[in-house]
């Protein structure tokens, strides 16, 4: 890393491193993690697993700095003939990881761990059953295969959304990215993300205070992205508006946040590149509470796996359904839904009185996953939807929320599909 990426200023430096049915799924117990074969080494090559209930790390999964590891075309499946190579880094090109990787994103589904190497324009993955390494070579992953000397549209941030699709961002949020899972695999450059105005001059595109870092994503459509300098901005998907929320507080002066996944417990653990120390951030608040590792620990560049961050609270319970007792005027005493529990699949929410306006309704599953979004206008003072799940979804609890202008929620409950 050192040897590649020119020296740069403090804000910049720290960036790297120093450099089926899924109600049914059950929620990761581990994360991946890019680490060095040293524990408080900067060579971002080395793939381990990390146990998020013990805190124990396993030892190297792939040699990712290894070039003479075979390498193979995602298009064709097949083996490459010739070594991949870089005309301004050569064979290094051939690495699994490169020079170094610091934005990956695991998917569950395929059981694929996507990424790109720091400085390669390219979208390359691991099949986790085979340890193979496949390199998407018809097209470049942002378009920008030189990178820029205050490594603004390097990719950094890199995790799986809600709608399954993958989402990278360059470091100064000018490109964020969205690539397919399936099959096919299709790339689309969404574009810049844009400030909330309630930002007070917090910008997502400033190096000093949001390059670097990770992002994970919730159960709304929302993904969270944690910059080095351990600030944190929500990002709705549907507008591209990014939020800052905030600092984590309770981290070391010298903590860089560089990793970030959701664990079983739906709390944040984060890892540094500049230190070996671990913590859990309690999303409600931003407030960071020490975690142990078990055994040795490893500086980390990046953490990955499938969980979602769950924004509402989980009832793991029977759920007791007690009357709201909405407040005259409120949107909860404008907003009605039956049947509940629900039979057949199928229930309907019933609107009165709401502004005049484009409305949201979406139904995700106790994991947060989310199994249908439906858009409706409303126009007079009364509407009724039909909601239809898929026959296929699984009996238990869903959540519905609703959102109106500028994704503003106006209503949330739970119901019992029978």
């Amino acid at each position: 890393m050192r040897k590649v990426i020119p020296t740069l200023s403090f804000c910049l430096a720290i960036l790297f491193m120093n450099p089926g049915n899924s109600s049914a799924q059950q929620a990761d117990r581990f994360a991946y993690a890019i680490t060095d074969v040293q524990p408080t080494g900067s060579n971002w090559s080395f793939l381990r697993k990390l146990n998020l209930r013990t805190g124990e790390y396993s030892p190297v999964l792939l040699d990712g700095s290894n070039a003479a590891l075979p390498a193979y075309n995602a298009a064709t499946k097949k083996q490459l003939e010739t070594p991949f190579s870089d005309a301004r880094f050569g064979t290094v090109a051939n690495a699994a990881f490169g020079n170094g990787v610091a934005a990956m994103a695991y998917d569950k589904k395929s059981n694929r761990l996507y990424y790109t190497p720091l400085l390669f324009d390219q979208l390359r993955y691991i099949d986790l059953k085979t340890l193979k390494v496949f390199f998407v070579l018809d097209k470049g992953f942002t378009g920008k295969p030189v990178k820029s000397a205050d490594q603004g549209n390097i990719v950094t941030r890199m995790t799986i959304a809600s709608d399954g699709n993958g989402y990278a961002l360059t470091n100064d949020a000018t490109q964020l990215v969205r690539f397919s899972t399936g099959r096919k695999l299709v790339t689309e450059d969404l574009g810049s993300l844009v400030d909330d105005p309630a930002n007070k001059g917090i910008s997502i595109h400033n190096s000093c205070s949001s390059f670097g870092g990770d992002m994970i994503a919730d159960d709304n459509g929302n993904l969270y992205v944690f910059s080095a300098r351990n600030h944190v901005f929500k990002v709705d998907l549907s507008t591209k508006v990014a939020t800052h929320l905030g600092m984590i507080s309770g981290l070391p002066g010298n903590f860089t946040v560089n990793g970030a996944a959701v664990d079983a417990d739906n709390r944040i653990v984060v890892s540094s590149a500049t230190m070996p120390e671990y913590f859990t951030v309690d999303y409600r608040n931003w407030s960071a509470s020490p975690y142990a590792i078990t055994g040795s620990s490893w500086n980390s560049s990046d953490l990955a796996n499938s969980n979602l961050l769950v924004s509402h609270e989980k009832n793991t319970n029977t759920v007791n359904f007690v009357s709201r007792n909405p407040a005259p005027g409120s949107a909860d005493s404008k907003i009605s839904l039956y049947p509940n529990p629900v039979t057949n699949n199928q229930f309907v929410m019933q609107f009165s009185q709401l502004e005049p306006g484009s409305y949201t309704i979406r139904v995700t599953d106790v994991m947060g996953r989310q199994v249908l979004q439906q858009s409706l206008s409303i126009s007079g003072e009364s509407h009724t939807e039909l909601l239809k799940l898929d026959p296929a979804a699984a009996k238990g609890i869903y959540l519905i929320k609703v959102t109106g202008q500028n994704s503003q929620e106006m209503y949330h409950t739970k119901i019992v599909v029978q």
